[in-house]
């Protein structure tokens, strides 16, 4: 991880796909904190797309449709969700600058929500960006159960039908590896990037 620190009261959305391009992305200490720094790391999480693994219990949710999926229905709502304290987790990364450059290149086309709804309240949801065809996973949240597995499944489901060649999710965790995240070293990763950043992948509408 590198941290150049850098003053945080915006991003330029052109130097944020720039360094999405060359595998950098920005985060921040904590939602209060004015400043972002850059972080490359070491090994890079992916999920394979063609590897993606469904937990048994995480299929019978599906099969019961208990959520209406929505794309890009409401993404600043789906950011917010993204930056709620919980109880796991009492502070987070998107601060003040992060939440406006994303929302920025949402309206560019380059940001995108998976979200899950029920009885007219959104669940849970995640959002990333999108460039080439690389989807660089950015977080999830989700206030009921399996809300935010279910969007990842439909999110593979959609990154599949649309051809995209790579699902970055920055770093693996527990959580993550139980459907098919794997570390990649850098080096390996910089080359599936630049290869899967030729050619263009529409992911909405």
């Amino acid at each position: 991880m590198t941290r150049p620190y850098a003053p945080g009261y915006r991003i330029p959305t052109d130097l944020l796909l720039k360094a999405y391009a060359s595998g950098v992305f920005p985060m921040a200490e904590s939602a209060t904190d004015p400043e972002v720094f850059w972080v490359r790391p070491e090994t890079r999480g992916i999920i394979p797309l063609d590897g993606f693994h469904t937990p048994r219990s995480l299929k019978k949710t599906i099969r019961r449709h208990p959520f209406d999926i929505r794309y890009d229905f409401d993404f600043e709502a789906t950011i917010d969700g993204c930056a709620e304290k919980r109880d796991e987790r009492r502070s987070t990364w998107i601060n003040a600058p992060i939440r406006e450059a994303y929302v920025e290149l949402h309206r560019l086309g380059h940001c995108h929500s998976v979200e899950a709804w029920r009885e007219g309240r959104m669940v849970g949801g995640l959002y990333g960006v999108s460039l080439g065809r690389v989807f660089f996973g950015e977080s999830m949240f989700a206030r009921e159960t399996d809300a935010s597995k279910t969007c990842l499944y439909y999110l593979v489901e959609r990154l599949n039908e649309r051809r995209f060649a790579l699902l970055d999710t920055q770093f693996t965790t527990e959580h993550l590896k139980r459907f098919g995240a794997i570390d990649v070293p850098r080096s390996r990763y910089e080359k599936m990037l630049a290869e899967a950043l030729k050619g263009d992948a529409i992911f909405y509408p």
